[in-house]
């Protein structure tokens, strides 16, 4: 082939490999098989190094490879880079909206383009007709760091767009969230620290000074800001803009609204904020902005941020505060837990003040003392726990945290056990009282809670009270309380120990996996639970089964199986066996539970979102009585994935699998 010959070539190669891209990146329709794309791949770098005159700067070889950098250089921006000043409640967005009405002409009429505000790192990207030539962070704003080879390394940001048009266009580039645990679980074998969320993985991959490191990461990015060059004529609109963005071949972000009212930015908030869990990539709010530009340019900008745009952000999922003690609980198996008392904290819409440090090794394992200023993260129910040590804000005065040697409740020695969690090895430190208070205290509260036999309104301040006054010593005697009992009591009345006495009469039969689950045995979940009374189908059998036949039973493997005969073998356990027969309290068998030949038998069946007619525990109940096996993880062996409201990516999993998905309706349909 001569040299004009395969210009024609690399010309259309270039064209067809990046119409490819466009179409698998950004309009997320591949039309090829990735073997058909390393396949152009391959004729275009033979044809390069046959040909290296007819290398060009938008060739999609540019994205492989490259050699590292020394140090990143410094660039001017061509346009200046605002941030946006914050409101986190409607009063703060309604206030935002009356005070640029009273910068508008009267009766302007105002509307808002809404978008996700996406938790990643802000990338400024320059061409010039038409092909990328420079690429930067936000730096301060007016000057950033030149980072155009990685950002090269992006397959959704084009090389040359689909016009011949000088654009200075700003977007985020983010991580996915299943991209994020893949990375930190390499990491982690490596040995290294582990990214605390996906805007520092992007930023950290972005600042990487090797390339080929950053497209190993499989960065993404949504553009949404089209800001120049200088006396550039721009669209009338930010909705128009994000359409001509896309029309050029960025990806932007589908999920963009144009608001007519305030009351309507509001409600889209509350929309996202409630399912912001169901995309792939981390959102931290919504960005509202006025829609028109001439609005925009007569509103200007104070300090560093625009008058006419705002973030109107979620509720934090991490902040920072003091750890002003360390205290240890005792839970119901007797294990010790440090836990965090925090200078109070607004943190994912509620005070914070407590924060779990799991053991001994947590404390570590973060280097962390009393009084050090930490950061803490909560997120949707997710008790709260510490990230990370600001070693830098430390006074001197900070004092490390020393594990008691006896129970702090019953003053009992404490025992160091070794313990495998999650393939990692620790050390758990134990009360050696069987008989500990603090332990009593969490089993029966355990036994009567929401996710066990479920008795309404028996919360753990009552169980605490009916302890100190010698009416419950184990879970048994709440069988055994009257009515008479309840009312000298403080916080009882006639209606509310009325109310107590019938919500426990109405569990005096409890379905066998939920009395199992109640008793607490080490290592029981509900799911083992299940399996048991399901392999067993009565407490008898269960009882009186060998380490051997527990053994058989699935996912209960030699040591969850010694738990289980160990604690029917002991006396105690025995005699509380016996105290709930005497009490009247009758286990219902798991045959009578459960449909034989029912809709659902010997189907798997995972739930992902809200569904509006059932609580999760309702539908974990209708899908065993149907016959069905409600398990937690979608697999190809999964025969069903129910959608609800806001789903997480479940229904991603399914639809990737071929796995049929259902809405609540054919969910309810099928039960029946």
């Amino acid at each position: 082939m001569d040299q004009a010959s395969a210009k024609k070539r690399v010309d259309k190669l270039i064209e067809q490999i990046d119409d490819l891209r466009y179409r698998y990146h950004v309009l997320d329709d591949p039309s090829v098989t990735d073997a058909v794309y390393d396949s152009l791949g391959k004729e275009l770098k033979q044809l390069e190094e046959q040909f290296p005159q007819l290398r060009r700067t938008d060739s999609p070889l540019q994205r492989i490879g490259g050699k590292p950098l020394d140090k990143f250089k410094k660039v001017q921006h061509a346009v200046r880079q605002w941030s946006f000043n914050d409101a986190f409640d409607a009063a703060e967005v309604r206030q935002w909206e009356q005070r640029i009405r009273k910068l508008l002409p009267t009766k302007t009429e105002l509307m808002y383009s809404c978008e996700l505000k996406i938790d990643g790192l802000h990338v400024v990207l320059k061409y010039e007709k038409g092909l990328l030539v420079n690429a930067a962070t936000r730096g301060d704003g007016k000057v950033g760091e030149d980072v155009t080879e990685n950002i090269k390394r992006i397959q959704s940001i084009p090389l040359r767009l689909r016009q011949p048009v000088s654009v200075i266009a700003e977007g985020e580039v983010w991580l996915s969230i299943e991209q994020l645990a893949a990375l930190n679980r390499e990491r982690k074998l490596q040995g290294l620290l582990e990214f605390a969320n996906p805007r520092n993985a992007a930023a950290g991959t972005i600042r990487q000074l090797d390339p080929r490191i950053v497209a190993e990461r499989k960065l993404d990015c949504y553009v949404y800001d089209w800001s120049g060059p200088p006396n550039s004529v721009l669209p009338a609109t930010q909705f128009e803009e994000l359409q001509q963005l896309k029309t050029l071949g960025f990806k932007t972000n589908p999920h963009s609204k144009l608001c007519k009212t305030i009351d309507a930015v509001i409600a889209f908030h509350d929309q996202w904020q409630r399912q912001r869990t169901a995309e792939p990539y981390w959102i931290d709010g919504i960005v509202v902005k006025v829609n028109e530009r001439e609005q925009q340019e007569r509103l200007g900008y104070v300090g560093k941020a625009p008058r006419w745009a705002m973030a109107f952000k979620f509720p934090a999922e991490e902040a920072t505060t003091v750890v002003e003690d360390i205290v240890v609980q005792v839970g119901r198996l007797g294990t010790l837990t440090p836990v965090a008392q925090l200078r109070p904290v607004q943190l994912a819409g509620t005070t914070v003040k407590r924060a779990t440090l799991h053991n001994e090794d947590q404390i570590k394992r973060l280097g962390l003392k009393i009084g050090d200023t930490v950061v803490v993260r909560k997120a949707g129910d997710i008790i709260p726990e510490v990230v990370s040590v600001l070693v830098k804000l430390r006074s001197g005065k900070e004092r490390a945290f020393r594990m008691p040697s006896h129970c702090p409740v019953c003053g009992s020695a404490i025992e160091r056990r070794a313990i495998t969690e999650k393939n990692q090895r620790g050390v758990a430190y134990v009360c050696s009282n069987k008989n500990c208070y603090a332990q009593d205290r969490h089993r029966i509260a355990h036994f009567v809670s929401k996710r066990a036999v479920d008795v309404e309104g028996f919360g753990e301040k009552i169980v605490e009270q009916l302890m100190v006054g010698g009416l419950l010593k184990d879970a048994a005697d709440v069988f055994a309380l009257e009515k008479n009992d309840l009312l000298p009591l403080e916080r009882f009345a006639e209606k509310s120990a009325d109310n107590l006495i019938a919500a426990i009469a109405a569990r005096r039969t409890i379905a066998l996996p939920k009395f199992l689950f109640g008793l607490g045995i080490q290592h029981v979940g509900e799911e083992t639970a299940v399996a048991l009374a399901q392999h067993f189908g009565s407490l008898e059998k269960i009882s009186a089964a060998t380490v051997e036949q527990l053994s058989a039973v699935a996912d209960v493997g030699p040591v969850v199986a010694k738990s289980i005969a160990e604690w029917f073998a002991g006396k105690k356990n025995q005699a509380l066996l016996g105290k709930f027969k005497t009490f009247g309290v009758r286990i219902a068998s798991e045959q009578s539970q459960r449909r034989t030949g029912g809709p659902l038998t010997g189907k798997k069946i995972v739930v992902t979102g809200t569904l509006v007619s059932m609580s999760r525990e309702e539908a974990k109940a209708a899908v065993r009585t149907a016959g069905g096996d409600w398990v937690s993880s979608v697999s190809k062996n999964t025969d069903y994935v129910v959608v609800g409201e806001n789903p997480g990516s479940k229904a991603t999993q399914a639809e990737q699998l071929g796995i049929m998905r259902l809405n609540e309706k054919e969910f309810l349909q099928l039960l029946k």
